[in-house]
């Protein structure tokens, strides 16, 4: 049996996805072909976030129409309706989130401000995804990330130790401005895949992480 120390993610990287640990404490939501239809609770993230990398690698404005959503495609243009006041506009994923226990959307300050959701902070809406100008489910990719390390030989063992019992297995460098990090990864054919591969891990005392690969 595969037997590694448990890692966390490097500081200073930026996780893309929930680790999955914590993904069964939020609301279920899936890929919706156009038409279909989501209902859940909204809330929205202003001033702590602006100026900050999303999970699309863009600089978050909080003036500007954007969403944060854990499993819609990164590029999505979705209407969001709070079913209390019958306000509408229309946003593009480009986060993910929210991280809190039965939301399904973080609106950027200028969406919430739209539809009257900035005062009560959170609200129940619609949220439905004009398929037409979203890219489909198809074109993501993902992978696993099992750890990132400061020292390329560090992840050179990891990698060495996963090639025994998982295929695809790499190394990618993320560059700050300060300290290169080394990330170990594990390629998945799909989502369920990289499920499969994650809840592998996390029995050997791993905290993995999926990331979407566009």
């Amino acid at each position: 049996m595969l037997r590694m120390k448990r890692t966390r993610p490097a500081a200073g990287i930026l996780i893309a996805a929930a680790v999955i640990a914590g993904a069964a404490c939020r609301a279920r939501t899936d890929y919706f072909p156009e038409g279909n239809i989501q209902t859940g609770i909204a809330s929205w993230y202003g001033g702590e976030f602006h100026g900050r990398l999303t999970s699309n690698r863009e600089v978050y404005d909080m003036n500007d129409l954007t969403a944060a959503h854990n499993t819609l495609p990164l590029g999505s243009q979705v209407v969001v309706t709070n079913l209390n006041t019958g306000q509408s506009v229309v946003v593009r994923i480009n986060d993910r989130g929210p991280f809190v226990k039965n939301r399904v959307i973080d609106l950027s300050y200028a969406a919430a401000k739209a539809i009257g959701l900035v005062g009560p902070g959170t609200a129940p809406v619609r949220i439905e995804v004009l398929g037409r100008l979203s890219p489909p489910a198809s074109s993501l990719g993902f992978s696993v990330q099992v750890g990132a390390f400061e020292s390329r030989a560090n992840a050179a063992a990891l990698k060495e130790k996963l090639d025994e019992h998982f295929a695809g297995v790499y190394i990618v460098p993320f560059k700050t401005a300060q300290q290169t990090y080394y990330r170990v990864r594990v390629r998945s054919k799909s989502r369920d895949d990289a499920r499969a591969t994650a809840l592998r891990l996390s029995e050997t005392g791993c905290t993995p992480v999926i990331f979407e690969e566009q």
